[in-house]
């Protein structure tokens, strides 16, 4: 039965390293494992993996949908390319991989999805290391350094999705966990800019220069319609950042004084769909206030950069592809994540994952944050996806985390960001969607420049998860 997930896991892995698409063959993996179990194949696929899938759509889909909206916005009108054209102004030419990294990760923290960010700041990067005599092979890595790392997992109150997972399992907000969060972004980014630095200065010295031009990053450069101004395009992801931590206490409540929403807001559709829909009956304003919190914010976000760039979008007459867009392009994200999800529950359920569940479990060193980052990494590297792996393994062990995690003192917070960073190291594999896109973006290979990707978006990321794990062991910190 083993042998069977094995298997399964093997070939979901060569599916996603193939390109072919993970909703039409997630499905069929998770079959093949149910059968070397003996479990019937319908029941399992309709009862099993479209339940989950669909539970997790239900809880997610809101997120993806706006967050995809909201990137192309900020894509579309300008506001992007205005603020990544700040960072590369102000540091210039001599600086250029601190401007593309800051400037990445200004975008990905303030809402902008991460496969969005790169289609926004090559141009610019391109442009600053042509000027500078820089290795164009450097360009991916120093974009992986904002938009696939500390931004997206480490951060508190990330609005990316990686952060947003483990709020639905641990009951937490966004904002978990700050000091560890903030000690692994700081070493995250720091150790990043420090390699790709003295990678730019040693392919220097021994004479590498910018290497071939690519006429594609000028495209579209500057269409002669003018952005608004950075403070300005700023301001909506301010509105997504402030938004969601006002909203968090004005929903939850924060304080003995302010208990948040009244609990009866609930009470006509908990009534009504019960009976229907059982997950329903045990819902709760805090188990639902980071959801709530987030839509919000980045409604709110939307409508700002909207009204900001109303002239621009007025002049390229682009505002209703640009939303058809985002929001296409949202479906894609979901489903592939669904059904991953799905796959996983099915794997889950099957016997023979008992024996996975216990070894993994069984990584004790007096903590469950051992044995999560690791079960998360390896999941995320298996289906090439961090929000699909931390889903999967979340879905299979959290309770069990969380009630580990109570027997030694261990707040959920915690759970939550040694989750979120795990999820940032091993999906960042050459297989990995987001790494894909963004080598062709740069028209780059990855022979060309993987090494320097893989370094920044997953060694750095997976040890120092693991080294502040053991340091927070060591010191016996609980929070």
């Amino acid at each position: 039965m083993v042998i069977g997930i094995i298997l399964s896991l093997v070939l979901l892995t060569c599916i996603a390293y193939k390109g072919l698409s993970v909703i039409l063959f997630a499905p069929v993996c998770a079959l093949l494992a149910a059968i070397t179990a003996g479990w019937p194949l319908m029941p399992a696929y309709t009862e099993v993996f479209m339940v989950r899938g669909v539970i997790y759509v239900k809880n997610f889909f809101p997120v993806f949908l706006l967050g995809a909206v909201f990137g192309k916005v900020m894509e579309d009108s300008g506001c992007a390319r205005s603020i990544a054209r700040f960072f590369a102004e102000k540091l210039g030419t001599r600086y250029a991989v601190v401007a593309v990294a800051l400037s990445t990760a200004v975008l990905t923290y303030g809402g902008v999805s991460m496969f969005v960010v790169p289609f926004a700041v090559y141009p610019f990067a391109y442009i600053l290391f042509k000027d500078g005599g820089i290795p164009r092979r450097l360009i991916p890595g120093a974009i992986s350094i904002g938009s696939f790392t500390f931004s997206m997992t480490a951060m508190p109150g990330s609005p990316q999705i990686q952060n947003m997972i483990p709020s639905n399992y641990f009951g937490t907000t966004l904002f978990a966990a700050p000091v560890f969060g903030i000690c692994g972004a700081i070493i995250i980014a720091v150790t990043n800019i420090v390699w790709i630095v003295w990678r730019q200065r040693t392919l220097m010295a021994k004479g590498e220069g910018f290497g071939q031009l690519d006429h594609r990053a000028l495209t579209n450069f500057d269409d002669g319609v003018g952005d608004v101004h950075p403070y300005l395009a700023m301001v909506p992801l301010l509105v997504v950042l402030i938004g969601n931590i006002v909203l968090t206490w004005v929903i939850r409540g924060w304080d003995p004084y302010f208990t948040g929403w009244d609990k009866s807001v609930l009470d006509v559709p908990v009534a009504s769909l019960a009976a229907r829909y059982k997950g329903m009956a045990n819902t709760t304003i805090p188990g639902v206030a980071t959801n709530w919190a987030l839509i919000i914010a980045l409604v709110a976000a939307i409508i700002t950069a909207i009204l900001i760039s109303w002239k621009q979008f007025s002049a390229r007459k682009n505002l209703q592809a640009c939303l058809n867009a985002g929001a296409i392009g949202s479906l894609l994200a979901i489903m592939n994540t669904a059904s991953e999800v799905g796959y996983g529950n099915v794997v889950s359920s099957l016997p023979g994952f008992t024996v996975v569940k216990d070894a993994m479990m069984a990584i004790d060193f007096g903590t469950p944050l051992v044995s999560e980052a690791l079960v998360i990494n390896v999941l995320a590297g298996i289906t090439g996806s961090a929000s699909g792996g931390m889903s999967i393994a979340l879905e299979a062990m959290g309770q069990q985390y969380l009630e580990w995690g109570a027997r030694v003192g261990i707040g959920p917070e915690l759970l939550h960001r040694v989750a979120a960073m795990a999820s940032g190291g091993f999906d960042s594999f050459p297989h990995n969607g987001a790494i894909i896109t963004l080598m062709a973006i740069c028209g780059m290979t990855h022979k060309e420049s993987y090494p320097d990707c893989g370094m920044c978006s997953v060694i750095v990321p997976f040890v120092t998860t693991f080294f502040l794990v053991f340091v927070w062991t060591i010191l016996g910190l609980k929070s």
